[in-house]
């Protein structure tokens, strides 16, 4: 029952894609295949050398080496792995998160929603990247940790999206209705508040999924990052300490590749999210037809 279900609602969201969002979901597909199978995609190992260093693309380094003989192709689809993870927990637990703070707020109202209102306002002044950068120097590099501090300066935008879109819940005939009835809060968030409000915690989700990438490169840019983990972000920030790498040819393939694949990524996951948003709010549609 489930599936069928599902399968029509998958197949129904597919239709109403315009070009850009069916290009970037199957661009999206593929990274993620590449990174669930990368042991099967990379036949040398991403940890060791496996030939001379600084080695230009062609057979059997692909992509090249970087200055250790590491084969660059392998580090990639490994580290597609950590993108994705980065992305994937960080949107779990910021986009989850602050959309059942933002439903509880506006459900239960007062003072309730008063503090958390403050506390939204502060997450949203802060400089987010200095503080990331002084949390992670703090708790130390490792993938975990970045994913928990990218969620507490994540959270804040799916919170007072989710509110908003409770309040105006709140207000409609139907639900003043059973609530008059009898009721109960349970039955109400269970039976409408979250059936109504899930689209738009998953297309903030998609939104913080692409943030979190970009955020968890510019740390491990920054050497904060995991060192074992081999992101993209670290191969670049290897990259770019190399002396003279921009007076040679090696930043062709050192450099540039992974900031290709980055970029892929984090532009497929924005388009992708700005298709939901026009499916999941339909107004969307209608103001860029106007506009």
């Amino acid at each position: 029952m489930v599936l069928k279900n599902i399968f029509p609602g998958i197949k129904a969201v597919w239709r109403s894609l315009d070009i850009s969002g069916k290009v970037s979901a199957i661009i999206l597909i593929l990274l993620i295949i590449l990174a669930v199978f990368a042991p099967f995609f990379s036949w040398l190992p991403h940890e060791r050398s496996s030939g001379p260093p600084l080695s230009p693309p062609g057979m059997p380094h692909l992509l090249g080496t970087d200055e250790l003989g590491v084969d660059i192709w392998a580090m990639i689809c490994f580290g597609a792995r950590i993108s994705l993870a980065v992305g994937l927990g960080t949107a779990l637990l910021a986009g989850l998160g602050g959309g059942i703070i933002g439903m509880f707020a506006a459900f239960k109202g007062g003072w309730v929603d008063r503090f958390f209102m403050r506390l939204i306002d502060i997450m949203i002044a802060l400089p987010n990247l200095p503080m990331m950068i002084v949390l992670a120097a703090f708790w130390g590099p490792s993938l975990i940790n970045i994913i928990v501090v990218l969620a507490l300066f994540s959270w804040s935008i799916p919170a007072r999206i989710v509110r908003s879109g409770a309040l105006s819940l709140k207000e409609q005939p139907y639900i003043k209705m059973a609530s008059h009835y009898g009721a109960g809060s349970f039955y109400l968030i269970t039976r409408h508040f979250i059936p109504e409000l899930l689209p738009i915690v998953m297309v903030s989700m998609i939104r913080l999924a692409g943030k979190a990438i970009v955020a968890e490169a510019s740390l491990a840019f920054l050497g904060l990052g995991d060192p074992t983990s081999r992101s993209w972000g670290l191969i670049i920030n290897h990259a770019v300490n190399f002396k003279g790498i921009y007076f040679t040819d090696f930043w062709k393939w050192w450099l540039l590749y992974p900031w290709m694949f980055l970029t892929l990524l984090v532009t497929s996951l924005a388009l992708l999210g700005k298709n939901l948003e026009r499916i999941a709010d339909p107004r969307m549609e209608k103001l860029a037809k106007w506009s």
